[in-house]
């Protein structure tokens, strides 16, 4: 029984990187390279050709994104896989990927060992996420910061929310007993609360909304 060959499409406005890209699937047997584009226009303009299984593309793109491109690839095939790529290994960059449909997300520069991990775990699993996009992705939910606080601000309440005292605080973060206290009056302040448990649970529904809104 012949093996189904998957058909890659590759979308990346670095011209010198066409070459490598095609250097890559020369001899592989599973990938089929239909072609390496520089924007989503020009692939959009010879789908009805290449029919691609999976889309690798470049996140950040003149004209129309990649990302925002991923509505206009799901148009034309809603059952194709799309990796997104970036050299931007950022957290609202990753979200808003995934919010619109990318089925992962690699880092460049891409080795050809790193491309061909994520295409088989694509293929086989559906997804593909490199280790250091699911750390920041898993940071990003683990570690509280809401915009109204400070730097220091957020750097105690992660603290404070896990049951550290106003000491344990001090001789974590290096700083005084009379610095932590002070840095949580100004918090009380924000939170317009008077106590350390209103304080808890108005930390927490502002969580809750965050990881909401998320």
């Amino acid at each position: 029984m012949k093996k189904h060959v998957l058909k890659i499409a590759i979308i990346d406005n670095d011209d010198l990187l066409g070459g490598i890209y095609r250097q890559y699937f020369q001899e592989c047997e599973d990938y089929e390279l239909q072609g390496v584009y520089s924007s989503v226009h020009a692939l959009l303009s010879n789908f009805g050709r290449s029919h691609p299984d999976i889309i690798i593309c470049e996140a950040m793109l003149n004209g129309i994104s990649g990302i925002d491109g991923l509505e206009y690839f799901y148009r034309k095939n809603k059952d194709l896989k799309v990796l997104m790529m970036s050299q931007k290994n950022d957290f609202k960059l990753i979200k808003e990927a995934f919010k619109k449909g990318a089925s992962g997300y690699l880092i460049k520069p891409m080795t050809k060992e790193r491309l061909f991990n994520a295409l088989d775990t694509l293929s086989q699993h559906g997804i593909a996420l490199e280790l250091d996009v699911a750390k920041k992705i898993i940071d990003s939910f683990q570690t509280k910061s809401f915009d109204v606080f400070s730097k220091k601000e957020n750097e105690i309440i992660e603290l404070l929310t896990q049951g550290f005292t106003y000491k344990m605080i001090a001789d974590k973060l290096f700083v005084t007993p009379s610095a932590v206290n002070f840095h949580i009056q100004n918090i009380y302040v924000k939170l317009n609360v008077n106590s350390k448990s209103e304080a808890l649970q108005k930390l927490k529904e502002m969580e809750m909304r965050q990881l909401n809104a998320a």
